[in-house]
């Protein structure tokens, strides 16, 4: 199993390769959409890239649950309800979720994922 340098060494790399960043600005509080840049397209690569670093498959719906964020059971009036932010939760268990649940803005959800919480992810990964 890798150890979290090694983890973050290979995510670093894919997302400089993915993103086309310095290696300087992927930091562990540097989050992905808002810091690096990252646009729903980039995350293809960025997952296939992962995927082959680790030797891993990554589900998009584990990483990116969209499916809460359309279900007007878990969404109302833009903001994420409570049993919305549950099932993230649920489903994210490597995310911090504590900002997002302050202002549970829909469109600011892609905003929510830094390196470090995809780092947490792999290393859930790894370790099955």
């Amino acid at each position: 199993m890798p150890s979290k340098e090694e983890v973050l060494e290979k995510v670093t790399d894919a997302l400089v390769d993915a993103l086309g960043v310095d290696e300087d600005e992927v930091t562990p509080e540097a989050t992905m959409v808002g810091d690096l840049g990252a646009e729903s397209i980039d995350f293809l690569d960025i997952v296939f890239r992962l995927e082959k670093a680790f030797g891993i498959e990554i589900p998009r719906s584990e990483l990116f649950p969209e499916d809460i964020l359309t279900n007007a059971e878990y969404v109302k009036e833009g903001k994420v309800t409570d049993a919305g932010i549950a099932e993230l939760k649920k489903r994210m268990p490597f995310a911090d979720l504590s900002k997002f649940e302050t202002n549970p803005q829909v469109q600011d959800f892609g905003n929510l994922l830094t390196v470090n919480d995809l780092c947490r992810y792999i290393e859930t990964k790894v370790a099955d």
